[in-house]
C-alpha cells in the first residue's frame, strides 16, 4: 500500500528468531496465487507458524498473542534470507507492518520491502537485544522511527541509533511514490531533455 513515511511511533511485534527465510514468511504454495490482494497475502504471513494443521490459530505464535500489536515488526538477525520472492514483502505489507527492525537483512528482501512501502531498519545487535528485552518486559513498549532524520529510538530507554537509507528510496517513501510514480513526476523534465537533445 502506498503511504507517505514521516515519523512512525508504535508498539511492536517481536519475532526473536534468526535466519527467518522467505519460505517461512510466505510459504511457496502461495506463489501460485493469481492475486495481488494485500489482505490475501497478509492473512497468510508466517502461515505455517501462525496456524495449526487444522487451520486454527496457533496460540503460541506471536501474531496470535493479544499482548502484541502495532505496525513495527522486530525480527532476529538475517531476516528475509532464502529465495528472492517478492511475495514475502507483499505479505508483510498486507498484514499491516510498515517497519521491520533487525540487525541484518538479506539484500534482495530488503529491496523488496522498500519497493512495497515497508521500511527495513538495520540496527546494532546491542540495540536489537535491548529492544527485545524491553518488549518482553512490557509489550506496550513503543519505538519511534524518524524517517527524515533516519533515527530509530526505543522510547522505553531513550536509546537511539541512526539507520542507513538510500536517498532515492527515502524520497520515494516520504512522498508515497513507487518507481513508476517517480518517473511520471519527472515526465516534463524528461520530455524537455529529449527535445533539447533530439
Amino acid at each position: 500500500m502506498k503511504q507517505k513515511f514521516d515519523i512512525i511511533q508504535s508498539t511492536c511485534v517481536p519475532l526473536p528468531l534468526e535466519n527467518v527465510d522467505t519460505d517461512q514468511i510466505i510459504p511457496a504454495r502461495f506463489l501460485k496465487a493469481t492475486t495481488r490482494d494485500e489482505k490475501f497475502f497478509g492473512d497468510n504471513l508466517f502461515c505455517d507458524w501462525r496456524y495449526k494443521k487444522d487451520g486454527q490459530p496457533n496460540p503460541e505464535f506471536v501474531l496470535n498473542d493479544p499482548r502484541y500489536s502495532g505496525c513495527i515488526l522486530v525480527a532476529g538477525k538475517n531476516f528475509g534470507s532464502g529465495s528472492s520472492r517478492e511475495h514475502a514483502a507483499w505479505a508483510i505489507a498486507g498484514y499491516g507492518f510498515r517497519v521491520v527492525i533487525s540487525s541484518f537483512f538479506a539484500d534482495i528482501h530488503r529491496n523488496n520491502e522498500l519497493n512495497n512501502f515497508v521500511l527495513p531498519v538495520t540496527v546494532s545487535e546491542k540495540f536489537l537485544s535491548e529492544l527485545f528485552d524491553c518488549i518482553k518486559a512490557n509489550p506496550k513498549t513503543e519505538v519511534k522511527v524518524d524517517v527524515p532524520a533516519q533515527t530509530v529510538t526505543n522510547l522505553a530507554t531513550g536509546a537511539s541509533e541512526h539507520f542507513d537509507l538510500n536517498g532515492y528510496k527515502k524520497y520515494c517513501l516520504m512522498n508515497g511514490l513507487d518507481d513508476i510514480d517517480f518517473l511520471l513526476e519527472s515526465k516534463n523534465k524528461i520530455e524537455a531533455w529529449e527535445k533539447a537533445n533530439a
